[in-house]
C-alpha cells in the first residue's frame, strides 16, 4: 500500500462550482502558486490552495499539473456537464475521488472501512484511520486527520438547517447522492452517527457503473460478480451498491450493449467482454440521450 495523505484541503469542503472554477483558471495557462492567483479566482489564499488540492483529489491535473481527459470531458466549452447539473457527474466525480486515492479517507471509507462498520462515529473512523496509519508506517497527527474526517463528512452528509452559513447547508459536493446518511443516538455520548448502507441506487446510471468497471485496470475481460460486489475499488464497494442493485445494472448493461454478457455456471456469476469498448464513448453516449 501505497503512503496515506491527508490535509492539502485547508480545511475547506469542495463546493459545487469549485472544480469549474479551478478548470478555466488552469485553461488560461495560470498556476495555482502564483501570488496572482488570489486575484485571478477572487477568493482568499487559502481557498486557492483548497481549489488546488481538491483538483487533484478528483483527477482533473495529471502529474504534470495539465488538465487531464476527465477535465476536459466534463468542463471544457464542449464539456457534457460544466456546472454539475447531471447526478450522474456527481456519482462520476464520486468515483474518481475513491479510485484516485489522492486523498486516502475516500478509499479508507468506502473501500475497508464501512465493511467493518456500516453505522459509525467519528471516533470510531479516526481510531480505524489511526490504525491503517501505524500498520502502513504512516506518520499522523491527530488534529489533521481530524480535519481530514469533518471536511470528508461535509461532502457527503447535509448541513443542519441550524447552522448560520447559508452557504455551508446547500454547497456539500455529493449531499444529493445520499450515500452517507447522518443519525441520531441520544444514548450515546457521541450523538452524531452515520450510516453507509448498500442499496439499490436506482439514480445511478447504469453506463457510470460500466465506465468504473472499464476504469478498473486490474480487471480482465472476465470478472466475478464477487469482484465487482466486494473487490478492492469494485463499483460495489465505491458505489455502496447492493447486490440486488448491481445485479439490475449489469441487466440493463447486457441489454443495451452485445459485447456484454453475463453467465450463470453452478451459481458462480461472470460478466464478460466479447471486447472492451472506449470508456469515454460509453460516457458520452450517456450525456448525449
Amino acid at each position: 500500500m501505497s503512503k496515506l495523505l491527508f490535509s492539502g484541503h485547508e480545511s475547506f469542503h469542495c463546493r459545487s462550482l469549485w472544480l469549474k472554477k479551478g478548470y478555466d483558471f488552469i485553461s488560461y495557462d495560470k498556476n495555482f502558486s502564483e501570488p496572482s492567483a488570489v486575484v485571478d479566482l477572487g477568493i482568499g489564499k487559502n481557498m486557492v490552495s483548497s481549489i488546488n488540492y481538491w483538483m487533484k483529489s478528483f483527477g482533473m491535473l495529471n502529474q504534470e499539473g495539465s488538465l487531464s481527459q476527465l477535465a476536459e470531458f466534463i468542463f471544457n466549452n464542449k464539456g457534457v456537464d460544466p456546472y454539475l447539473e447531471d447526478t450522474a457527474s456527481l456519482w462520476l466525480l464520486h468515483y474518481h475521488i475513491v479510485s484516485e486515492n489522492f486523498s486516502s479517507i475516500y478509499s479508507l471509507v468506502f473501500n475497508e472501512f464501512r465493511k467493518k462498520r456500516i453505522e459509525f462515529n467519528k471516533t470510531q473512523l479516526m481510531q480505524f484511520v489511526k490504525r491503517k496509519c501505524e500498520s502502513n508506517n504512516t506518520n499522523f497527527n491527530e488534529k489533521t486527520i481530524q480535519r481530514d474526517i469533518s471536511v470528508f463528512l461535509r461532502n457527503y452528509v447535509r448541513a443542519k438547517k441550524s447552522t448560520k452559513n447559508i452557504e455551508e447547508l446547500f454547497s456539500g459536493l455529493f449531499v444529493d447522492l445520499d450515500l452517507i446518511l447522518q443519525l441520531k443516538k441520544f444514548d450515546e455520548e457521541d450523538s452524531s452517527w452515520y450510516k453507509i448502507e448498500n442499496k439499490d441506487r436506482k439514480d445511478l446510471p447504469a453506463e457510470i457503473v460500466l465506465y468504473s468497471i472499464l476504469s478498473n485496470a486490474e480487471y480482465e475481460n472476465s470478472i466475478t460478480f464477487d469482484e465487482l460486489t466486494h473487490g478492492y475499488n469494485s463499483v460495489g464497494n465505491i458505489f455502496a451498491l447492493s447486490q440486488k442493485g448491481l445485479l439490475e445494472k449489469i441487466n440493463t448493461l447486457t441489454k443495451s450493449f452485445k459485447f456484454l454478457t453475463l453467465s450463470d455456471d453452478a451459481g458462480i456469476r461472470v460478466l464478460q467482454f466479447k471486447r472492451k469498448p472506449d470508456k469515454w464513448e460509453v460516457l458520452k453516449k450517456y450525456y448525449e440521450k
